[in-house]
């Protein structure tokens, strides 16, 4: 997920401090939690099944 994460979420984002980065990337996390392909697809990709 962190990949996912930095890579598509979060690129090319600049936050000013670490709780505006930490805010951000838990709300992300949040809405990627309603988009069941993207969770199957970190899976897939981590291939811990």
């Amino acid at each position: 997920m962190w990949a996912w994460l930095k890579r598509h979420a979060l690129a090319n984002y600049c936050p000013n401090n670490l709780d505006e980065l930490h805010v951000t990337a838990r709300n992300e996390l949040k809405s990627a939690q309603k988009r069941p392909s993207i969770i199957a697809a970190c899976w897939m990709q981590a291939t811990l099944w």
